[in-house]
């Protein structure tokens, strides 16, 4: 009977399994085959040592179940790429929320937002025209935190360009964080290598799609 030593076994696993870096598949491949060679022709009395056996096989199922989960993520990947394509491309000429104080004029009213980082028992809202001049304070009273909108009556106003405003909140005597609102119109979508997807927008430019506050 041909005999095979056990540590002459563990010598040969190993120098399988070291080139198991240029082709994962190929030497899981060659360990299995090798693996029954050895059980079928290994000595009675100087079998091969289960704890070697065991580390042996533990490699092997690391290596393969390293390269199958880089796989899974490519293809998670590449699936996200292509929703995030699908989805910017049905984003175009769509009006959004994003931080910024310019007023939009919609159906002869201008319209504006904010969101608070904490309720507040009196809010006040500047409008302020094209020259920066204040034509008029809108004084909304109590308002709870998150995001609020507003509207100002511009039938009078014959140019609406360049109409910004200003938001002022407090509870009691302290002030409350406030961050400014607008919609914008998304004029072109792009796919950016390191920032994902981002939104060519009407006024503001680009930004990132995850700085979108809402969709309109």
């Amino acid at each position: 009977m041909t005999t095979v030593a056990g540590a002459d076994n563990a010598a040969s696993l190993s120098a399988v399994l070291g080139g198991s870096s240029k082709n994962e598949a190929g030497s899981a491949d060659r360990f299995l085959k090798l693996l029954v060679t050895q059980l079928q022709n290994q000595d009675p009395l100087n079998p091969m040592d289960n704890a070697e056996l065991t580390s042996q096989m533990a490699q092997i199922n690391t290596v393969t179940g390293i390269e199958n989960l880089n796989k899974s993520i490519q293809s998670m990947h590449a699936s996200f790429v292509q929703m995030q394509a699908l989805q910017g491309a049905s984003l175009v000429g769509r009006d959004v929320t994003v931080e910024g104080n310019q007023l939009k004029l919609v159906d002869g009213k201008l319209e504006g937002g904010f969101s608070l980082a904490g309720p507040a028992d009196a809010v006040e809202v500047e409008i302020r025209n094209g020259a920066g001049v204040l034509v008029d304070t809108l004084k909304l009273g109590a308002q709870s935190s998150g995001r609020q909108g507003f509207e100002w009556d511009a039938s009078k106003v014959d140019d609406t360009s360049g109409y910004t405003f200003r938001v002022s909140a407090t509870l009691g005597s302290a002030q409350v964080a406030s961050t400014p609102l607008m919609l914008d119109r998304v004029t072109s979508v792009a796919l950016d290598g390191s920032s994902g997807l981002m939104l060519t927008l009407a006024q503001s430019g680009r930004v990132a799609y995850g700085d979108v506050h809402a969709l309109n």
